[in-house]
């Protein structure tokens, strides 16, 4: 960038920072609430509107491309994540796998504590691997079919899988979240995670008792059985079933859990599955190749399992790319262009206590997945913007890292246009508005540790054993 580029750029006011914002929202509500569309143009109009607020403001065209270039490539890899599993599903469909997934699961699990296995399945599996991708991918692709198939709402159903895959998410060391809101804080990952027991456990305990007293109200009723033995004779008669179906979601979990890279794993289990199809479904080459590419198509005549299976491929999950760029690209204007430094900036001069400070941070983590739409820059920024304050009221900054997570982390596959949002719903086929008012540990995490920020209960101050690291100038 040129001198001349440097000077012509002039900071731009808290109020005409909102602007974008503003226009963000009611756009968005004009295009989902009143036009009944998908978000991707809302998404594109606003990053314009930025665009030119920072233009006025002497922000140079390659300047702002650079901020929208630097947006997305934060979610690259999760974009190319997002891909593979679309492939991933396509072939494990074909494969078998997860109809043999659904098969058993519907002989063991009852609608009665459905809800509350659905949740330790995929804490479990998250805990394990670290990643909530990894588990909606593989146990949660199943769990929602076998939800349905049991006359479980999918709204609950997906605020069960949600749930559990975001305690792993948030609580594993294996996790890049995990690793990255200590990162910015300045403190060390396993400090963080013992600290985010206090807010995560309470959370997770009243939310089984709430997805127990969901699932009593299904366990009490008349279960369906004709239908599930429709369900499950359908699956029969279209597919070789056996236990060794389930070996590729093993493997996959394994190699994770081994620390293989998630884009190689699931890729992986993109090819066993198609290995699956092969030798256990007879389905030829081109046949894998068309369900990778385009998803799986089912013919089997029962409305019911035709749903279920119909789903996955590559193409299935464009559209959820093309929200993620749009999305991103608003974000990385914004962050650009210094809109979302000014807003911060605003929040944190009003900051006097402790219990200010959290309801801040908590507040601007959620904002951020809103406006950013990406889980890693709505931990970065105010990690980055708040860490000055915390150390000013004498914190610990295990304080902060905890609260970027019981925010940032909980809250972002609630936003529909969120990378976590979208990636959930392209691959569960639940909207995150849906399954919303059922994620119970995403939607109570913030509010217990804004309970701990107000009280002071476990917000510890620095102590002996407390070396912060070096503030990063802004």
């Amino acid at each position: 960038m040129s001198n001349t580029e440097l000077k012509s750029e002039r900071p731009i006011p808290l109020a005409i920072s909102l602007l974008p914002i503003f226009f963000l929202i009611g756009t968005l509500s004009l295009v989902i609430v009143a036009f009944k569309q998908e978000a991707h143009i809302a998404l594109v109009c606003a990053t314009a509107f930025a665009a030119v607020i920072a233009a006025l403001y002497g922000y140079s065209w390659k300047t702002i491309l650079k901020g929208m270039e630097k947006g997305i490539g934060l979610a690259m890899g999760a974009m190319l994540i997002l891909i593979i599993v679309g492939t991933m599903i396509g072939t494990w469909i074909m494969g078998g796998v997860v109809p043999a997934m659904i098969y058993y699961g519907l002989q063991i699990l009852s609608p009665g504590f459905f809800l509350v296995a659905a949740m330790v399945i995929c804490s479990v599996v998250s805990l394990g691997t670290g990643s909530s991708w990894s588990t909606a991918g593989t146990v949660g692709v199943a769990l929602i079919a076998i939800g349905q198939g049991l006359g479980i709402p999918i709204g609950m159903v997906g605020g069960a899988i949600i749930s559990g895959s975001y305690f792993g998410d948030k609580m594993s060391p294996l996790s890049d979240t995990t690793n990255l809101a200590p990162a910015v804080a300045g403190t060390d990952v396993f400090t963080h995670v013992r600290h985010m027991i206090y807010t995560t456990w309470p959370s997770y305990l009243i939310s089984i008792i709430l997805f127990g007293i969901l699932g009593s109200r299904f366990g009490a009723g008349h279960l369906d059985t004709a239908k599930i033995d429709n369900i499950l004779q359908t699956i029969k008669s279209n597919f070789l079933i056996s236990p060794w179906l389930l070996l590729p979601p093993v493997l996959v979990i394994v190699m994770v859990v081994r620390k293989v890279p998630p884009l190689p794993a699931l890729f992986m289990g993109t090819i066993l599955g198609g290995i699956f199809a092969i030798f256990f479904q007879s389905r030829g080459l081109a046949d894998v190749f068309a369900a990778a590419h385009s998803g799986f198509i089912s013919h089997t005549g029962v409305p019911t399992v035709d749903d279920l299976l119909t789903r996955g491929g590559m193409l299935s999950m464009m559209s959820t790319v093309a929200l993620i760029v749009g999305a991103l690209s608003f974000g990385g204007v914004m962050e650009r262009s210094g809109m979302l430094n000014t807003i911060a900036s605003a929040l944190v001069r009003r900051v006097k206590t402790s219990g200010s400070l959290v309801a801040v941070t908590i507040f601007s983590c959620i904002t951020m997945n809103v406006i950013a739409a990406d889980q890693y820059m709505a931990i970065v920024i105010p990690g980055r913007m708040y860490k000055k304050a915390y150390e000013k009221l004498k914190l610990h900054p295990k304080n902060l890292s905890r609260c970027l997570e019981d925010s940032a982390t909980m809250t972002s596959a609630l936003v529909p246009w969120n990378s976590c949002g979208a990636f959930m719903f392209a691959t569960l086929g639940v909207n995150p508005l849906v399954y919303l008012p059922y994620a119970f540990l995403n939607l109570l995490n913030p509010v217990v540790s804004l309970f701990y920020g107000v009280t002071g209960i476990t917000m510890h101050k620095v102590g002996e054993d407390t070396v912060y690291e070096a503030s990063d100038e802004e």
